[in-house]
């Protein structure tokens, strides 16, 4: 019994929000290969979501952006006002910058196509369940191009002029653990002009000997930029460098 209450506490518990039944049954069967995740509820629109998180009180939602009565956006909003603690993870078909950003300023700390590899999308409750954000690497350059845009009207002589960010991020604005960004915050230790630049053309989705042949350097050396940025941002991989990066205004 008590190993059986200690197993439930380690599981994650999920909320699959989803119009259409048999995509839900599909991922339902895909998030049950796990054991470490337990799908507690479903809903098929935006109403039933925002009932069944107050009801459930899952750990991460998975919801779909456009639903009849209330859409997936208008939900996670009200979801996150009501002071719900679950993390929202949009799993769409939508890849335009409208409803990325708008997920995201409701308060989504994820964002996932529906195509993305059943391994990915594990990954990606994983991390956001343990406070991170997740952004789809299929979309994540669009978001970084807007941010980046934005980011360089009202300040535009940053000390990193050379970073030119434009895939792997993910920033979960408006996520209710997260404080508003202050991007003078200081982060662990700063970046190096060269790591600056390694770092804009990861974000760029180069991969590491794409990286050695536009900076014409090698392989080993591009190796350990990319090493020393991980640990200098304390971070396990490339996607959550380039998430981390953004939200403390390195790039």
């Amino acid at each position: 019994m008590g190993n059986e209450e200690q197993d439930s506490k380690a599981r994650i518990r999920i909320l699959l929000v989803e119009d259409h039944a048999l995509t839900r049954v599909g991922i339902k069967t895909v998030l049950k290969r796990e054991a470490d995740f337990d799908v507690v509820g479903d809903a098929s629109n935006g109403e039933e979501a925002i009932a069944q998180a107050e009801a459930l009180k899952p750990d991460i939602i998975l919801m779909d952006v456009g639903m009849p009565v209330m859409d997936g956006i208008q939900a996670s909003k009200k979801i996150v006002d009501s002071g719900c603690t679950a993390k929202i993870i949009m799993l769409t078909q939508h890849d335009n910058e409208q409803d990325i950003l708008a997920s995201l300023s409701a308060g989504a700390s994820g964002y996932c196509l529906k195509d993305v590899e059943a391994s990915r999308l594990y990954m990606a409750i994983r991390t956001v369940n343990a406070g991170d954000a997740w952004l789809d690497s299929a979309i994540a350059g669009k978001v970084l191009k807007l941010y980046s845009a934005q980011n360089q009207a009202p300040a535009s002589s940053e000390a990193h002029e050379p970073a030119s960010p434009k895939e792997h991020h993910s920033i979960a604005a408006g996520s209710p653990s997260q404080k508003a960004y202050d991007p003078d915050r200081p982060y662990a230790e700063p970046l190096s002009p060269r790591e600056l630049e390694v770092l804009g053309l990861i974000v760029e989705g180069l991969s590491n000997q794409q990286i050695s042949d536009r900076l014409i350097i090698s392989l080993p050396t591009t190796k350990t930029h990319v090493r020393n940025i991980l640990n200098k941002l304390a971070v396990d991989d490339r996607t959550q460098a380039a998430v981390h990066a953004m939200r403390r205004g390195i790039v």
